[in-house]
This record gives structure tokens, sequence and C-alpha cells, in this order.
């Protein structure tokens, strides 16, 4: 190429460089949009809305909140999926979205970790095994021995078909040897009010849900399906403890952008979130919703995204969901 020619292209590239540095630089210069691809009222939707009234503090611009439900979340997700790459649609996923996708689409219309860009885990929002005076057992061991003793006589209520807390249930059932029914409602509420009602003996819930009649004694919390002890009711043992052999998925919240969001928008809307979530203020309102704050780095939320898909699609196998 001659020499004419190739100062040609270097210039070219300087200027599309330099006009990608300009652009992170302004940003955001307009509003920020946050796709929540479920109703209003759950962990997802709460934790969006905390973020956005501090971000658009933090940034001068207004950051609007849009809860895209339908399809059990993949209506939102595949929004996200295609919107542009320049920082100004974000959105929020759950850590299972893509199994729920999975099972009720046969096939995935997204891959959590091939079509975005981690931003931040924003919280983990666990989800406990609760009962009420129904069931005779103080404790899980007891419980699951009470249960071994009523093969397929038990049922347990759940937000609904493929949730999180739906394959917790399964998963329990093939690791502990014991045979519950699943009664799949329209969501956490419903659910627990059963629980609550005396219409059914156990539910595998939320715990900001649940934390204030445990706390109260109307019911009873026996375990919780994480690897280490929920700060609200340290007393309760893990289901690790119980079952040794339990990978219990994590339930937590995440903000993601759209996939090929450049490095420099990634990185200011991390160092942004992440300083918010961590504030004082913020951190009681998540405590205050039962929620645990995450917060880490672009590359640490990859790396976990890859490894909760695997443990909920695992489980979701295991439940007869999906096929290996």
């Amino acid at each position: 190429m001659p020499l004419r020619s190739i100062k040609l292209v270097l210039v070219g590239l300087g200027l599309l460089l330099g006009a990608s540095v300009v652009h992170a630089q302004d940003y955001p210069a307009r509003p920020i949009r946050i796709i929540v691809p479920n109703p209003p009222g759950g962990a997802s939707d709460i934790t969006a809305r905390v973020v956005a009234q501090k971000l658009s503090e933090s940034v001068h611009q207004p950051v609007v909140v849009e809860n895209q439900g339908g399809a059990s979340g993949a209506l939102g997700m595949n929004m996200l999926k295609r919107a542009a790459p320049d920082g100004y649609t974000i959105g929020v996923a759950i850590s299972v979205a893509q199994t729920i996708d999975r099972i009720q689409n046969k096939t995935a219309s997204f891959d959590l970790s091939r079509d975005f860009t981690p931003i931040t885990a924003i919280a983990a929002n666990p989800a406990g095994l609760l009962v009420n005076s129904q069931v005779a057992a103080a404790t899980m061991p007891e419980f699951i021995e009470w249960v071994r003793g009523r093969p397929g006589q038990v049922s347990y209520a759940t937000a609904g078909l493929g949730t999180a807390h739906h394959l917790y249930g399964e998963v329990l059932n093939k690791k502990a040897g014991i045979r519950m029914t699943n009664i799949p409602y329209r969501g956490v509420g419903p659910a627990f009010n059963d629980l609550l009602g005396g219409h059914v003996p156990v539910s595998i819930v939320s715990l900001a849900t649940a934390l204030p009649q445990v706390q109260s004694g109307a019911i009873r919390l026996l375990t919780v399906f994480d690897t280490k002890r929920y700060g609200k009711a340290p007393e309760v043992p893990t289901i690790t403890e119980v079952l040794p052999d339990y990978r219990p998925g994590s339930t937590y919240v995440g903000f993601l952008g759209p996939p090929a969001l450049p490095d420099a928008i990634t990185a200011r809307l991390n160092s942004e979130i992440v300083r918010i979530l961590r504030s004082e203020d913020v951190q009681k309102v998540m405590t205050e919703n039962g929620l645990d704050v995450i917060a880490n780095t672009s590359a640490e939320f990859a790396v976990m995204i890859r490894q909760e898909t695997r443990i909920w699609d695992e489980a979701a196998v295991i439940a007869g969901l999906i096929s290996q």
C-alpha cells in the first residue's frame, strides 16, 4: 500500500478513536432508560427505581424506569438485546431469566452471557422454605423426615412454574429423597397468602416477602436456599448445611447493557452504580426490602452470570423442565 494511503488509513482510525473517546467523555448527554422485564413491585423493579433516582442526581440527566413485562421476562430482555449500544438503554435481569426463557420457549431467545454487556450485580434476593402450623417439624431434618413419611401428599406453593422457588423445591426433592408436589401461583404474593391462610402447608418464597411473618411467629423458616446464612435470620441454617451436596443457584438481580456496549461507558455506569449501591441510605433501603447488596465489577459479574446460568439449567433438568 502506498505511504500516502497508509497515512490516510491511520488518520481515519485516529478520528474514529477520537470520536469514541469524546462520546464517552460526554456521556450521558440525554435521558437514560432502564428496562425492567417484569411487572412493578418485585425485586428487579425495586432495585431499578432506587438506583434510577440516585443515578439521575449523579449524572444530571433523567433516568426513567420502564416495566416491560411479558413472555416470562423474554419481551423486556429481547428489547434490551436489540437496543443501541450507546449507554442510553440498560436493563435489569434476574439470575434465572435465561433458564425460565428456555423452559417457556423450549429454545432460549437470549443468552445472558453472549447477548448482553454485564455492568454489575445489584443484590441477592434469597429465598427460604417456610411452613405453617400444619407441619409438625421444627427443623429442616425433621421436615425432610415428615415429608418422607407422606410421599406425594405434601404440596408446596411457589410463584410459578420454572421460577427459582419451584426449582429449589424440585432439587430438594431429589437431594433429600422426598416427593413434594409444586403448586404454582401467579406470583409470590398469592403463594405466600395461601401459606398464611392454611391452604398449603409449605411454601418456598423470597425472604423479603416472608420476614415480617417469620419474626411474628406466624410461620416458621426452616432453611435458606443459599451458601451463607441470611443476615436477618442468622439462626436459620442454609440448605448446604442440611444437605452438603445441594448446590443452590443465587437469586441475584443485576444491571446489563446491550451487546457491544463500549468499555468506557460500561466502566462509567459500573462506577456510578456501585457507588450508589454502597451508599448508606441505599444499603438501608435494600436491607429493609430483604436484599443483600453485591455491587461487583463488570468482569466479576460476567463470571457470576456464567456460573449461575449453569446451576439453574442443571436445576431445570432435574425438574424435568428442559432436556440435558
